[in-house]
């Protein structure tokens, strides 16, 4: 591309990223509302709890019933009352599995409290959360158990809790799909090794790709002000091995920040790495020190979701490891499509490619990060 076409673009790429960006939501760190925690009872029964965002949930049921969605929010006590009509739908997107036969469950509704309440709105038209249970009796002599929750488009935390109320297992499934196989007899054994070690490294790099809009920002801004593998790899290293520190000693309970604080920190950090780009061509030597500072603030972030999904107990480690090293795959992969776009262009004429391309685009990176700050603060 000659470098007069190249001028013309410039304006439309700043655009792209800043839309994206101011397009997308402040709060960061993000893998999905839906939670399904399943309870095996003293009594007998099976319980599904399914975590929703009860607006989401009900134009989702309408969709699936031949309705048109509602365009507008409800009071608490209408938005219940149409969620319950559309129950059938619930049960049919949702299969109970003992021994392979599918069981129709009981369906309840259980708001959720009312969120903050919006600008001109009452405190009380809206739930942020909500839970929809589904209960069935186990059968007799039953050996094995599945579930398959198919409200939900992408990944979704499936949680077993057995009948003395200890946690067995958490595993990630995507909508519609069924889950592994537990075995009843052996008190739901819990999935293998590997399967622990898979699922949390692509949820680490789903975290990163293509859920990650601040992390890539971040990883973007990085790679914009170094020239070569060398100091960048640096930088990344640095920067996975402080979110490492930070996740781990969060998850274990040595630290802890409120989000309130962690969040708006991480998008002043991408900020920061954008316009650092914008008054220097040099890797100075305390950006590697600030990068790695950076990196705890970010692992606190990770934190937060673990916290929220809850890991494994005996696999623990093992989840934490490869959720890291999933995290750093998706980094990876980010520099790796950068190289490739531009990479040919930063080697050979580096005057140039700071003007055309690093200075549009950390000027963009860094309207979206002060954007992403003043959400955040203000919630």
């Amino acid at each position: 591309m000659s470098h007069e076409k190249w001028g013309r673009a410039r304006p439309l790429l700043l655009c792209v990223l800043c839309w994206l960006g101011l397009g997308a939501r402040g709060d960061a760190h993000e893998l999905g509302l839906t939670r399904v925690t399943v309870t095996f009872t003293t009594a007998g029964q099976v319980r599904a709890d399914v975590l929703v965002d009860p607006e989401a949930l009900l134009a989702k049921l309408e969709i699936l019933a031949g309705q048109s969605p509602s365009t507008t929010a409800f009071p608490l006590e209408e938005l219940a009352s149409r969620i319950i009509a559309l129950q059938e739908v619930v049960q049919q997107r949702t299969r109970l599995l003992f021994d392979g036969v599918r069981v129709t469950p009981t369906f309840t509704y259980v708001p959720g409290m009312p969120g903050p309440a919006s600008v001109g709105q009452e405190s009380t038209s809206r739930a942020i959360t909500a839970v929809i249970r589904l209960t069935a009796d186990v059968p007799r002599g039953a050996r094995t158990f599945q579930i398959n929750y198919g409200l939900v488009l992408g990944s979704y935390a499936l949680s077993l809790v057995s009948a003395s109320g200890q946690p067995v297992a958490t595993v990630w499934l995507a909508g519609g799909q069924d889950s592994q196989v537990f075995d009843l007899r052996a008190g739901l054994v819990e999935p293998s090794l590997l399967d622990t070690a898979s699922q949390y490294f692509v949820l680490g790099f789903e975290h990163i790709v293509p859920k990650g809009l601040d992390h890539i920002l971040f990883v973007l801004g990085l790679f914009l002000l170094s020239a070569s593998w060398r100091p960048l790899l640096l930088q990344v290293t640095m920067f996975t091995v402080a979110h490492s520190i930070t996740l781990g000693l969060s998850m274990y309970g040595w630290i802890a920040l409120p989000s309130t604080i962690v969040e708006p920190l991480i998008a002043l950090s991408i900020t920061y790495v954008a316009i650092e780009n914008l008054f220097t061509s040099e890797l100075k030597p305390w950006r590697a020190a600030l990068v790695f500072a950076f990196g705890l603030l970010h692992g606190m972030g990770f934190a937060g979701v673990l916290a929220e999904l809850g890991l494994p107990r005996s696999q623990f480690v093992p989840a934490l490891v490869t959720f890291n090293l999933g995290v750093e795959a998706g980094q990876l992969t980010i520099i790796a499509l950068a190289f490739t776009a531009v990479g040919w262009w930063r080697r050979t004429q580096a005057t140039t490619y700071r003007r055309w391309v690093v200075v549009p685009a950390s000027l963009a990176i860094a309207i979206v990060g002060a954007w992403w700050t003043v959400m955040r603060v203000h919630g």
